[in-house]
């Protein structure tokens, strides 16, 4: 791919970038960031902040800022949004990850938050890439829904051109004919990036799906095709959510979920350590 400078793999010495949130490495552990699609009130997000925690969560999503297809609907609680998720990380230590859409709110979010998402609708919003590009916060970049993986990591370019290296890739579906998910969760696009790219990838199968009962089987796939965690959509009450709520996890399900995703951590471990053993005795015995 032309003009990839400071993404590819070959630019890094054929290394992975590995960003440090607080206690959490991703692009080293399988990060799980959990919580509210929306933050809507202080006894909603810092109940489900708690449920996700217990669970075994790395880290609190929730978003202030909503940008939304009908300037009718629920647009986020702003400042006050904030705040909320700021109570909530001291209650549970949970690092925040939290959308911003101005480039003009960029400096005073880094106040609260301690990853800025970017999300699908602004991937090409140049103004505000180069803004985010210039703070000290990791970017949480997610595919735009008609995005190559080229165009993405051009995106990514903006980004770390403007000397911020922590970008973290997230797939969250893009836009195809089928009409029986929300959107369509390209997994194949995980083994591609890591394939060309030195930044950590992670998967959204609560966008990328929108429906509930296809969630935790896409997280499972995720880890499997060596994806470098998910980001999932819990809330306390689901039928109280003010925003997608089709698509929110209760937390006994998403506690559920997590004790599935060990499991399979397990036995993926115990087949990476097989095939170390195998090389292994193979170098001894040509």
């Amino acid at each position: 791919m032309k003009n990839l400078k400071l993404t590819s793999l070959k630019s890094y010495d054929n290394k992975r970038t590995v960003i440090t949130v607080d206690n959490v490495k991703i692009g080293e552990d399988f990060v799980v960031i959990a919580g509210p699609c929306s933050v809507e009130s202080e006894e909603q997000t810092i109940k489900t902040a708690r449920k996700v925690k217990e669970a075994g969560a790395n880290m609190l999503r929730g978003g202030a800022f909503k940008p939304r297809t009908s300037p009718y609907a629920f647009q986020g609680l702003g400042l006050q949004g904030l705040k909320i998720l700021e109570k909530a990380k001291r209650e549970t230590g949970l690092p925040v990850v939290t959308e911003v859409t101005d480039p003009r709110d960029v400096s005073w979010v880094c106040e609260y938050a301690d990853v800025l998402q970017i999300g699908a609708r602004n991937i090409q919003n140049f103004s505000l890439l180069k803004e985010v590009g210039k703070v000290d916060r990791p970017v949480l970049l997610k595919r735009g829904i008609t995005s190559t993986l080229e165009e993405w990591l051009n995106c990514a370019e903006y980004v770390l051109a403007e000397g911020n290296q922590n970008v973290i890739l997230c797939e969250r579906g893009i836009r195809t004919f089928e009409t029986y998910t929300r959107n369509t969760l390209d997994l194949g696009i995980v083994p591609s990036v890591k394939e060309v790219s030195h930044l950590p990838i992670i998967v959204d199968p609560s966008h990328g799906t929108g429906r509930l009962s296809v969630i935790e089987p896409m997280s499972l796939a995720a880890m499997a095709v060596g994806a470098d965690g998910i980001i999932i959509e819990v809330h306390h009450n689901p039928c109280e959510a003010l925003c997608d709520k089709d698509q929110a996890m209760p937390p006994d399900v998403f506690a559920g979920m997590m004790k599935k995703l060990q499991k399979l951590r397990a036995c993926m471990n115990g087949i990476n350590q097989c095939r170390e053993d195998k090389r292994s005795r193979d170098s001894e015995n040509p």
